[in-house]
């Protein structure tokens, strides 16, 4: 079982259970999905860049990309109907948990100048969304190899809406907040 997994079930859970006063085991808030998204932008000329990006963003995802492709032609963006204009992951199960790990305890201490995410990045369904300028914070990516810096977006998705519950089960895992927002 994955570490962060096995820490959420044994640990995290009755934490959650006694702070807010849970009578059922599945009122407790838990990860569903986290989908991971990620444009191309100015480099979606160049294929190679493109095939190197699609590869780097599985390896970090542990699994294979989908391609996102335009809905209709944008004259001026010079982007045609069904150019390629980005790629996501949907990451569920063993797979999530592993990613969550990786991104919590190797990429987040990884990025330069780094102070912590919004508390409040929480949408009106309770799911938590952030951005992540540089995919080379990844071990699997080597940054001089790399044919140019992408941005990634992660949005993780809970099976409930309660914010602070949500905001709660984030910090128990470790997440990293900015200072004020800290319990």
């Amino acid at each position: 079982m994955n570490r962060l997994k096995e820490e959420y079930n044994k640990k995290i859970v009755p934490e959650i259970l006694k702070e807010f006063n849970l009578k059922n085991i599945m009122e407790v808030p838990g990860i569903t999905k986290v989908s991971v998204n990620s444009g191309i932008g100015p480099f979606r000329e160049n294929k190679e860049a493109v095939e190197s990006f699609a590869d780097e963003l599985s390896e970090i995802a542990g699994q294979r990309v989908f391609e996102r492709k335009a809905r209709k032609s944008e004259a001026g963006f010079k982007i045609k109907q069904n150019d390629i204009v980005g790629f996501t992951v949907t990451l569920r199960g063993d797979r999530m948990w592993a990613f969550l790990d990786k991104l919590i305890n190797i990429g987040f201490p990884r990025i330069r100048d780094f102070r912590g995410f919004d508390p409040e990045s929480f949408d009106e369904n309770g799911n938590y969304s952030l951005g992540i300028r540089e995919h080379v914070i990844f071990p699997e990516v080597n940054p001089n190899t790399t044919k140019g810096i992408r941005s990634l977006q992660v949005t993780i998705v809970f099976n409930g809406d309660n914010k602070e519950q949500n905001k709660f089960l984030l910090q128990k895992l470790n997440f990293p907040f900015t200072m004020e927002a800290q319990v």
